[in-house]
């Protein structure tokens, strides 16, 4: 599953885009962002709340150490209440990640997917070896019950066993992160869910749609033409 689109409500355009640019060296133009093959539209909040938002994007995991080298320069990273900063994932994650904050409140990820091909570059990273957003955190009330929409409007599976609180839709390029409307986001912690405003088309899967009204936010599936075959002039 890729995340192609994503429609992102902030509190200033100009300003957050600056940060995408600036801080994460990643190309922008006017209010998009463009990371990897993931477009980030920026729009106006209007009257849809700020902060809350989790987007992860995926770095090749053989670049991982110089991603985090590259990262801590820039912003300081989120830490657990036992002072951890570098998170490793066993089993269907088989991954590591490390947090932080981006502007208007984003709970920003890095995260290294072994599964996924390795770079082969050395040296510096620089913001552009991101790949994708390869994860967007989406509240709601009931896990198990958005779960099974998602899984019926895309055909998406579980990556690892869901849980009343939580549900990754997906796979390691793209991923659902289903979470209950009051639990709030790790590692630190502190902040709960918001992706009001957020509207998400999907690649490489069904068409279908998702949506929690009471949480404000959509998915829907990138419709793709079908091919026209003409036939022979007089046939």
């Amino acid at each position: 599953m890729q995340i192609q689109t994503l429609q992102l409500p902030v509190s200033d355009v100009a300003q957050v885009g600056r940060y995408f640019a600036e801080v994460l060296q990643l190309p922008v133009q006017k209010d998009v962002v463009r990371i990897g093959w993931t477009d980030v539209q920026l729009r106006p909040a209007g009257n849809n709340p700020i902060g809350g938002v989790h987007l992860a994007f995926n770095v090749p995991a053989d670049r991982f150490q110089a991603a985090t080298d590259w990262l801590l320069a820039r912003t300081p990273l989120q830490r657990s209440a036992a002072g951890e900063a570098h998170f490793t994932f066993g089993g269907r994650w088989d991954s590591e990640s490390i947090y932080f904050d981006g502007p208007d409140g984003l709970i920003l990820e890095l995260i290294g997917r072994r599964r996924l091909p390795a770079s082969g570059r050395v040296g510096g990273f620089h913001g552009s070896e991101m790949t994708c957003v390869s994860e967007v955190g989406l509240p709601t009330a009931d896990v198990a019950a958005l779960g099974a929409r998602a899984e019926a409007a895309f055909g998406l599976g579980y990556l690892s066993p869901p849980v009343p609180h939580f549900a990754a839709l997906g796979d390691d390029e793209g991923l659902l992160i289903v979470v209950d409307a009051t639990r709030r986001w790790f590692p630190e912690q502190k902040v709960l869910p918001n992706a009001r405003g957020i509207v998400v088309t999907l690649d490489d899967v069904g068409a279908g749609e998702l949506d929690d009204a009471e949480q404000g936010w959509r998915v829907g599936a990138r419709i793709h033409a079908t091919p026209v075959h003409l036939l022979p002039a007089g046939t």
